[in-house]
């Protein structure tokens, strides 16, 4: 019966600590950003080299609107489709289609600092390659 009780109490203690943690709130004194979509519009100088250590081969996102969680645009000087946002994970997170004679190219992008990083996943030419996309400056537009 002690080991019984034992497990018990560990399992208890194990079950209040993890409920504990799921509670805890940090104490740092800061509020969450304020996420605004609207960062998004305007043109962005997108870097699509195929590897670390290639030269850089620039091509532009123009995001022309946002509405919501939708937005519009052009990539590559290709119109997107099914361009979504969503902010619900405390960062702003995209998604869009675009596509060529090859087929569908699906993006995705998470707004680091200000640095888009993303991804493009295209079916037609069989490959996924990662993207960095930098917010040109009113001056530079």
């Amino acid at each position: 019966m002690d080991e019984h009780m034992t497990r018990r109490r560990r399992w208890r203690f194990l079950m209040i600590g993890f409920l504990l943690t799921g509670m805890v709130v940090p104490a740092t004194g800061e509020s969450p950003p304020v996420l605004d979509a609207s960062m998004l519009l305007g043109t962005w100088t997108v870097d699509l080299r195929p590897t670390p250590g290639a030269e850089p081969y620039f091509q532009e996102l123009v995001v022309t609107s946002v509405d919501g969680n939708r937005f519009e645009g052009r990539f590559y000087g290709t119109p997107v489709t099914e361009a979504r946002i969503n902010m619900t994970w405390g960062k702003i997170r995209i998604a869009f289609v675009t596509a060529d004679g090859s087929g569908d190219y699906h993006h995705a992008a998470v707004l680091e600092g200000e640095t888009l990083e993303g991804l493009t996943n295209s079916t037609g030419r069989d490959f996924l390659s990662y993207w960095s996309a930098a917010k040109k400056t009113p001056q530079a537009e």
